[in-house]
């Protein structure tokens, strides 16, 4: 090495000691140079009163849902941990399968000691269902094994006592399922067989000689599978089976099984299996139950819609097999319901957390030296979050007008209730996962934590796509039904009258070739173009199927291969009935703040529902002038909800404590300190 070179770098390193600042004491990076957490309340100001608007998006019982989330709160049980110098309460999913069906017990029981189970059985009345739907969704929001495990033992055993049941049954079984000295579960499903319950192949017999009937597992394909409860906890089944009487099926019945002794044994003539670990839900243990000429009384009939005499005779009010068969399944509408409900409240955490997180963490400069920009100042970043948040507010209030129509159901609104349950369940579930994923990628890399929830809700929720009903056949279902509506006006030469369908008996909107701002947002607008599209696709549907009928197809298999159609019809119905819940909502709140922001999230979801569908586009309803209009007023009102972004999640009312540290100081919650 030459001398020259030696003495410059002895000159660089001496010129570079001199100028360096002392050593400090506690060597750290300067703040000034770091990203410094600035909590979102301090910038963004509340255009409306939030608890006026939390007031409409829960809708009811907002004392009994604070009082529940303060017991959570309260309790060790709930996993509380401190994480950025505040309590998160959230399950803890690093634990093994055992583990959460355990702890997912011990919940359920120190929730019972609270008395938060009060006359979710015994006590009857519109009240009593609104206080239970409103505590089971707070159950949700902590953790969905646990309210799916209650939705369980509540509203399939509970409730098929309770309706398919009769006064005997309901003396002998509800208290004491109440207090969980009884623990149900409800075999259906089975392994060949899920949404098509009429093909299920579990088979009963009755004996007349003991007056027991006999439950037989008779092919592998007819042991009943994915059974909530089953696998762990449960000692009583109700179980969905053929009944075969002298040769004769009867259709599905519903019975009343033992599987397991008080002391967690297996009955003799049971087998029973577990299902294994799933991509969410391990604080449920599905389980799969097989029947070898297992026997029980004849008592254990749940008889409301038919009986079996002591001399074999079979009875039923109802001569109509496929009208017996509906009336076995109407009482399951409130699994639908809860299922619909408890969708909403998983996409209203995540948008919480999203939102909260995105007006905090700032990306990129717009200007050379300038400062980092807000994600949600990023228009692409608004595009992404708050059409989900304005459908979002809608289905909120879809769901609480469903819960009160069926809180207050007659026999007159069940077909209504039935077909409104099925279409909301399928297109709210589905909201929920495109909202949650879209909530994981717009949080980056922290949506990958569980501890931050909204990447790990996806496999949570993520059954509900198919549970209670597969979307795809429950919204065939809808189509079906309108089709027979249809139909059967048209053949009775009688107005329309129910399932929404009241605007046929009038012309034919007729919408304008120019859209302007103030003409898309038009309430009366909004609601023209949606009855438009589903009349258009409806009277569509409906010549093209009766067109082939008429070649001499079964109408089955017509429906098969108009299935397009049948799925774009279906779609519209339910947007069209979830944009009527936001319109009579916003019509009943006095001139102000409040109407003003929901008129701009009712605008939101219509138009981001017009744009996302392009059947209008496809039928010539709207131009491509039209629709570039839709798009352009769409990132219009983007931008007027920005300001508004964090009080629309504030007015969800869900405690800090059940969202995530990505919602508040992130950055302290990530630090040395906190690990």
């Amino acid at each position: 090495m030459s001398e020259n070179v030696e003495l410059r770098r002895a000159h660089i390193l001496a010129n570079h000691i001199l100028r360096s600042p002392r050593p400090s004491s506690n060597p750290s990076l300067t703040p000034e140079v770091c990203f410094q957490y600035s909590p979102p309340e301090l910038n963004e100001s509340y255009g409306f009163e939030v608890k006026e608007m939390r007031k409409l998006l829960d809708g009811h019982n907002l004392e009994e849902r604070d009082w529940l989330y303060g017991l959570m709160m309260q309790s060790n049980l709930f996993n509380p941990k401190q994480r950025g110098g505040q309590i998160f309460v959230s399950p803890d999913y690093n634990q093994t399968m055992e583990q959460q069906r355990q702890i997912s017990m011990k919940r359920i029981f120190y929730l019972l000691e609270k008395g938060v189970f009060q006359g979710w059985l015994t006590e009857t009345g519109p009240e009593a269902e609104l206080k239970k739907f409103a505590l089971y969704e707070v159950c949700g929001i902590y953790d969905y094994s646990l309210s799916a495990k209650l939705g369980v033992h509540f509203l399939l055993w509970g409730n098929a006592v309770k309706f398919f049941g009769t006064k005997r049954h309901h003396e002998k079984w509800l208290k004491d399922t109440e207090d969980y000295v009884v623990k149900g579960c409800f075999a259906m499903t089975e392994l060949g067989h899920g949404t098509n319950v009429r093909g299920i192949e579990t088979v009963t017999t009755y004996d007349p000689t003991t007056e027991e009937f006999v439950i037989n597992t008779p092919c592998e394909s007819a042991q009943k599978y994915w059974i909530g409860e089953a696998a762990n906890h449960a000692n009583h089944a109700i179980v969905i089976s053929q009944l075969s009487m002298n040769g004769t099926n009867q259709g599905i019945h519903v019975f009343i099984a033992q599987i397991r002794d008080h002391d967690g044994n297996t009955c003799p003539n049971v087998r029973i299996a577990d299902c294994g670990h799933k991509i969410g839900l391990n604080g449920v243990d599905n389980g799969r139950i097989w029947f070898d000429n297992l026997r029980i009384p004849r008592e254990n009939l749940l008889n409301s819609v038919a009986d079996v005499l002591a001399d074999g005779k079979y009875v039923s009010s109802i001569k109509d097999p496929d009208q017996r068969f509906g009336a076995f399944l109407a009482p399951l509408t409130s699994g639908r319901v809860t299922i619909a409900s408890s969708a909403i409240y998983s996409a209203k955490l995540g948008l919480a957390v999203a939102i909260r997180y995105s007006l905090s963490r700032r990306a990129f400069s717009v200007a050379a030296n300038g400062p980092e920009v807000l994600l949600l100042d990023y228009p692409s970043h608004q595009r992404r979050l708050l059409p989900l948040l304005a459908k979002t507010y809608a289905m909120s209030f879809a769901v609480n007008d469903l819960k009160m129509i069926y809180v207050k159901r007659t026999p007159e609104t069940n077909k209504a209730i039935h077909v409104v349950s099925s279409g909301f369940k399928a297109v709210l579930t589905w909201h929920n996962m495109r909202t949650l994923q879209e909530c994981r990628e717009a949080v980056g890399g922290q949506g990958l934590k569980t501890e931050n929830r909204v990447g790990h809700l996806k496999g949570e929720y993520d059954v509900q796509t198919t549970f209670e009903g597969d979307n795809n056949v429950l919204m065939q279902l809808v189509s079906k039904a309108l089709f027979a509506e249809y139909v059967s006006c048209k053949k009775r030469n009688k107005p329309f009258k129910g399932l929404g369908l009241e605007h046929m008996n009038s012309p034919r909107p007729v919408l304008p070739t120019q859209l302007t701002s103030s003409t898309l947002r038009c309430s009366q607008f909004q609601k023209s173009v949606f009855c438009l599209r589903e009349r258009d696709l409806l009277e569509r549907f409906t010549s093209e199927v009766a067109e082939l009928q008429g070649r001499g197809e079964s109408r089955e298999f017509l429906f098969l291969l108009n299935h397009q159609l049948s799925e774009d019809l279906s779609k519209a119905f339910t947007e069209k009935a979830i944009l009527q819940t936001v319109l009579d909502a916003e019509a009943k709140l006095p001139p102000g703040s409040v109407k003003d922001v929901l008129g701009l999230v009712r605008s939101m979801y219509a138009l981001i529902s017009l744009e996302e569908d392009p059947s209008l586009l496809r039928y010539g309803h709207l131009s491509r002038d039209n629709v570039g209009d839709v798009r352009k007023e769409v990132s219009k009102l983007c931008g007027e909800l920005r300001p508004h972004a964090l009080a629309l999640v504030a007015s969800f009312g869900i405690p800090d404590a059940f969202l995530s540290p990505i919602a508040f100081n992130w950055v302290e919650a990530n630090a040395w300190s906190s690990l």
